[in-house]
Order: C-alpha cells, then sequence, then structure tokens
C-alpha cells in the first residue's frame, strides 16, 4: 500500500476470467509495488471460479490484478507430505502444522485400544458420542454433526450453502479451506484484509455482506484466526451477527477455541441455542491431539444439521469416536496440556520479541513472528535443512512466519536454530 494508507479501507474478491485466470478485484486503497509482485507469484488457485467480478464495498476505487493460473489457493492449507519410511518422519521436528506435540493423554490412548474389538464391525458401540459432545455443550443431539475432521465440516458448509452465483466472505489471510471448497461447487470469494493490526474487519464484513446479502451464501470466520492467532472478540461477534441479515448463515471455526484465556473472548455456541443461524464447528485434531484420527463436529441449529447431514460423509471410525469421548471426559489432561502449551508460547514470543523480532499478540498454539525484511520461503527452508518443519507462506504476510508451538524441547531448538539464521539481533 501507498505510505499511510490504511488496510482497514479495501477488500478483494476471487474471480475467473475469460482465459481461466484467476482475477484478484481490489476495492479501496492502491497496492504498493511490493504487494504487486506478491500477489502475481505467490496467490495461486488450481481449481475454477465461477466468472464474476465482485463490485462495490467500502471504497470506490477498483482495481484488478490477474494471478498465474497454475498457483494453488489451498497450498497454504497443505502439511508437509512424507514419501519416506517413519524414520524419515519422526527425525523431524515438527512447528509447521498447529499440532498437539505431546500426544493423546493415557485415558484417550486405552480408550482407543479398547475399540480395537470392534475393528470388524458395521454396527459397533460408538460411545454415545453425539450425546456426549452434545451435554459437553448442553445442547441437543439433533445440534451436533459429526465429521472427519472439522475440515470435513467446514466443506460441507460450503457445499450446502454455496454453488454458481453464490459467495462466501471471510478475511485473508484465514484458514483456507472454505475458499477452496467455494472454487470447488464454482462460487466466489470474497476476502476482506485484516486491519493494520492484524485483526479482523468485522465493521468491513458487516458492511459488505449487508451491501450484497443477495449473493452471499454464509460469512465465514475462524476465531482465533489461523495464521494469526488474533481473536474476534464477543463483543465483535455480537455486532456482526446483529448488523447483518438475520437469516444469513455464519460459520464460525473455533479449532483453536481451547488455548484461549483472553477475557474478552466467547465461544459462539450460546447463539445456536437462540435459534440463530449460526454454525460453530470444533475438532479434535489440535488440543486433543488427534489429528491422524480425523474428527471433529459442528454445532448447529437442528434444520441446518439435517440440511448438511446430507452431504457429510458419515465415515469416522470406532477408534476415533472412542478417543474423542474419552477426551471430552478428561477436563484434567486437557487443562494440563494447555497450560504447557500457553506456557511455552508466551515464553517462546518474549524471546523472540527480546532478540527484536516483533510478534503478533496470539489466543492459539501457534504464532507469527516478523522477519522484518526477510521472505518466509527462504528462511522455511533453512529451517527444514536443520531438521525443524515450520508454517508455509501465508499471503500477503510474506516477511511473517507462523510457528507451532512445541515441548519445551522443540520450542528450544527452534531458538538455536532461529538465532543461526538471524545471527544479529533486529533493528528495533
Amino acid at each position: 500500500m501507498r505510505p499511510g494508507a490504511s488496510a482497514v479501507g479495501y477488500f478483494s474478491c476471487w474471480s475467473p476470467g475469460a482465459n481461466s485466470r484467476a482475477r484478484w478485484c481490489t476495492l479501496g486503497v492502491e497496492f504498493s509495488d511490493f504487494f504487486v509482485p506478491f500477489l502475481e507469484g505467490s496467490m495461486n488457485v488450481r481449481s475454477p471460479f465461477s466468472r464474476r467480478q465482485f463490485v462495490g464495498g467500502v471504497a470506490a476505487a477498483v482495481g484488478a490484478l490477474s494471478l498465474r493460473p497454475e498457483a494453488d489457493l489451498l497450498a497454504q492449507g497443505q502439511t508437509a507430505q512424507f514419501t519416506g519410511g517413519d524414520a524419515e518422519y519422526d527425525a523431524f521436528i515438527k512447528l509447521a502444522s498447529n499440532e498437539n506435540n505431546y500426544g493423546p493423554p493415557p485415558s484417550v490412548m486405552k480408550a482407543m485400544n479398547d475399540a480395537w474389538k470392534y475393528a470388524n464391525r458395521y454396527g459397533y458401540p460408538d460411545g454415545n458420542i453425539n450425546q456426549v459432545i452434545a451435554d459437553h455443550h448442553g445442547v441437543k443431539r439433533e445440534n451436533v454433526l459429526l465429521t472427519a475432521g472439522s475440515g470435513e465440516g467446514l466443506d460441507v458448509v460450503a457445499t450446502t450453502y454455496l454453488g454458481p452465483g453464490k459467495k462466501v466472505l471471510g478475511v485473508s489471510p484465514s484458514y483456507a479451506s472454505v475458499f477452496q471448497q467455494a472454487a470447488n461447487v464454482k462460487a466466489d470469494a470474497i476476502q476482506i484484509p485484516l486491519t493494520k493490526d492484524y485483526r479482523q474487519n468485522i465493521s468491513a464484513m458487516i458492511e459488505t455482506t449487508n451491501r450484497h446479502a443477495r449473493e452471499i451464501g454464509f460469512v465465514y470466520m475462524c476465531n482465533p484466526n489461523n495464521p494469526t492467532g488474533a481473536i474476534v472478540t464477543a463483543k465483535e461477534i455480537k455486532d456482526l451477527l446483529d448488523n447483518i441479515p438475520k437469516d444469513m448463515p455464519v460459520l464460525i471455526d473455533e479449532a483453536y477455541h481451547h488455548f484461549v484465556n483472553d477475557p474478552a473472548y466467547g465461544t459462539a455456541i450460546p447463539y445456536v441455542l437462540e435459534g440463530r443461524p449460526v454454525i460453530v464447528a470444533r475438532t479434535f485434531s489440535k488440543i486433543a491431539a488427534l489429528a491422524a484420527m480425523r474428527i471433529g463436529y459442528s454445532i448447529a441449529p437442528a434444520d441446518m444439521v439435517r440440511e448438511m447431514n446430507v452431504y457429510a460423509s458419515n465415515s469416522v471410525n470406532v477408534l476415533a469416536k472412542w478417543g474423542a469421548v474419552a477426551s471430552l471426559k478428561d477436563k484434567a489432561a486437557e487443562a494440563d496440556v494447555k497450560a504447557k502449551i500457553v506456557d511455552m508460547r508466551d515464553k517462546t514470543t518474549k524471546v523472540l520479541e527480546s532478540y527484536g523480532y516483533p510478534v503478533i499478540p496470539s489466543q492459539a498454539n501457534f504464532f507469527m513472528v516478523s522477519l522484518g525484511e526477510r521472505q518466509v520461503q527462504g528462511v522455511i527452508e533453512e529451517f527444514r535443512k536443520m531438521g525443524i518443519l515450520v508454517g508455509r507462506p501465508f499471503p500477503p504476510m510474506l516477511n511473517h512466519l507462523r510457528v507451532s508451538v512445541g515441548t519445551a524441547d522443540d520450542m528450544e531448538k527452534f531458538m538455536a536454530a532461529f538465532k543461526k539464521i538471524f545471527p544479529q539481533k533486529a533493528r528495533v
């Protein structure tokens, strides 16, 4: 952006043009010489979108940039893949995918081991998982949609409420799965940039939703946001819901809810009890350490659950279900791992900031550190050479590195590697 320009005053929309080239439509603030080459080289789209240019918004100026068609939007949502054996995989310190490096607690491991006796059965006891989830949140069983990870839950929402002629509205950068699924069903995505302090721009989301309510299938936010770790406060959630059409579906991804200590934060599940068209997605992949088991769920009004269930795979396995039930019941283990991760996050970010590298305040099990003038892609490769996997690039924040919080030993090795890559303190 030009010097002094505010990120609050513009937003963007994907819309493919006639030659299978995605277009990025920007309203309001002009791009700087930095941002243009970033988009040209980094924002990637694989799946075709419906062709439509989004017009209107908080400002009158409109510009468009063509992006390389081979670019893959969801590359920012993919984890490292290993083609070798266990030894190659185990050798890396994994700080890239926001996993729980402590692993499942003994209670969860025992439950999954006990479930093996049903591995040969179809109609097996599932631990009454839907009712356990409902009781855990004070909702009814019909408010629960079980999915193969919250990722499937996000995709199901997009499949249910989008299609040609519809748009999902969210922010950028954020978790990209919903936007990719929008492309898969030939819908569009409106992405509003974060504010200058890396927060989700609620006022712009409200204005844009009201201006284009007929085109928008649902509003999406990740709270805390991935990749920044910044929260949307309970007051901001209420402001959003109270100031957009009452029948507008709102999907809130609360994958990192468990790590939040900020008293200004609050889950959106109470709005489901009020009967509002709110869908809250949760996962067992983060604090519960069941990422490979693929289990999550959504809490929503019963009529929306029925609509979405048409597109759900119903493919969650018995080990995952029993492990998830045990996880919900073991509150002590959850509190213990949260305390360890939050403590290590805060200690690591304090060291980084004392070294001259600012960190975006995070309420999740990861954080983003500014690398100054260094581009993140090269730094990622340097960490990999030292046996550490860290987060991928998140356009347009190409000089910020996302780091998942691991064990004390993991983070000690991360800081040692960081100081080798950056041998001198940054200029403050």
